[in-house]
């Protein structure tokens, strides 16, 4: 069974002295207690970027480094956005791509979220592609039919050999800092329909995780019962003991026993 996958999305929290407060204590608390078989990234805002990777590299800390979003060209005038090849200079080696957040509030449509798509795994960099549904979606019964869409819209002609650096986050959008929760079955009835859609482009085996109202006392429930392989935490990635309480569930978790 692969590794399962943390992802902490801190979203537009943290100056970069509360950053490197976190990432320190990330990095004590693993310490006292290593996590083997969990592959754990912190996402921070660009502003922190500089100061947690190089925290990171400094003090070993076994973790990788994420952004919140690119911009999907090389360079030019883009006032205000960033290049992968930025990030990669400060080793950056993950991207979140079409977060929930920015599909709503930033107008970024599908066609934008594949251009961006391709421009973070051709750089070699790993991709965190977001997908979900909007409570009227659900309760109208079309959650399967709208993420299957979202994903053949990202996925679909995607050169075989970048496959490897994608995974899926399936975010119910209305179990986003609602601190409703999907149940586990949902979880597990998405999950189980995503893998389908996947393995119908050709891309099987890649990492499916949760992200909604993830937190310390839901974690080894979902782990277990929604057959998830890791999570995109929001809120609860904003402190080192929740955050960690998390991973040590899904690393409680890798021996099989879901």
């Amino acid at each position: 069974m692969k590794k399962p996958l943390v992802v902490g999305n801190w979203k537009m929290n943290l100056d970069y002295v509360e950053a490197l407060h976190l990432v320190q204590q990330v990095g004590v608390m693993l310490k006292n207690k290593p996590v083997e078989h969990v592959d754990v990234v912190l996402v921070p805002p660009f502003v922190d970027l500089r100061s947690v990777t190089s925290i990171v590299e400094s003090e070993r800390i076994p973790v990788g480094v994420g952004a919140q979003h690119v911009n999907a060209n090389d360079a030019g005038a883009h006032t205000g956005e960033v290049s992968v090849a930025m990030l990669k200079r400060l080793n950056v080696g993950w991207v979140i791509v079409g977060h929930s957040e920015r599909r709503a509030a930033y107008a970024m449509s599908d066609d934008v979220v594949v251009a961006t798509l391709r421009q973070v795994v051709r750089n070699g960099v790993r991709a965190v592609l977001c997908v979900g549904e909007v409570l009227e979606v659900r309760d109208e019964g079309g959650e399967n039919d709208f993420v299957k869409a979202q994903l053949v819209s990202a996925l679909k002609g995607l050169d075989p050999k970048y496959h490897e650096l994608v995974s899926v986050a399936y975010e119910p959008i209305w179990a986003i800092g609602t601190g409703r929760n999907a149940t586990s079955e949902q979880v597990a009835d998405m999950t189980t329909h995503i893998r389908s859609v996947l393995a119908g482009l050709a891309m099987p085996g890649i990492h499916v995780l949760y992200g909604g109202s993830v937190n310390a006392e839901n974690a080894g429930t979902l782990m277990a019962e929604g057959r998830v392989d890791g999570f995109l935490v929001g809120g609860a990635s904003l402190k080192a003991e929740s955050f960690l309480s998390i991973v040590q569930s899904c690393n409680d978790c890798y021996d099989g026993k879901r």
